[in-house]
């Protein structure tokens, strides 16, 4: 009897362990699935914030991204748009954070107001969401209107 108990402890506990294991790793999976998703969904909400800019004129060499730095839990990263024209200009920049590998991982739009012919303005571009992977900031799409 001992025996058989001991036998079914045992295949009870191989049993809890390989579930536990696979559990492990469906949960890694979804996990995954869901970063990824809400990832694009970041994306995708920042092309439709670009894409409300009527008027807007690319703009994309009249900008540029400071190095990244923290601030709480966010990575930021200092925005600067330098209007090249004749009268003020407003920017409508979006700004890429991607890992050392280049691989994406959240997107930002931002505004630069009233920037004045010739002169130069910053803004601050913040994360969704905290970011690992020694990220860096990339100026995807820049509209001057």
């Amino acid at each position: 009897m001992r025996r058989t108990t001991a036998a079914a402890l045992s295949l009870a506990a191989t049993t809890a362990l390989t579930l536990t294991v696979t559990g492990c790793d469906t949960v890694k999976e979804t996990a995954g699935d869901i970063v990824s998703s809400a990832t694009a969904a970041v994306a995708s909400a920042a092309e439709e914030k670009m894409n409300e800019v009527k008027d807007g004129v690319n703009a994309t060499g009249d900008v540029s991204a400071g190095p990244t730095s923290t601030d709480g839990d966010r990575t930021v990263s200092e925005i600067t748009a330098t209007n090249p024209k004749d009268k003020n200009a407003d920017y409508t920049i979006m700004v890429t954070f991607r890992d050392a590998d280049g691989n994406f991982l959240d997107s930002v739009v931002l505004n630069i107001d009233g920037v004045e012919p010739g002169k130069s303005k910053t803004g601050t571009a913040r994360s969704n969401r905290s970011l690992s992977g020694g990220p860096k900031a990339e100026i995807a799409q820049a509209l001057r209107h």
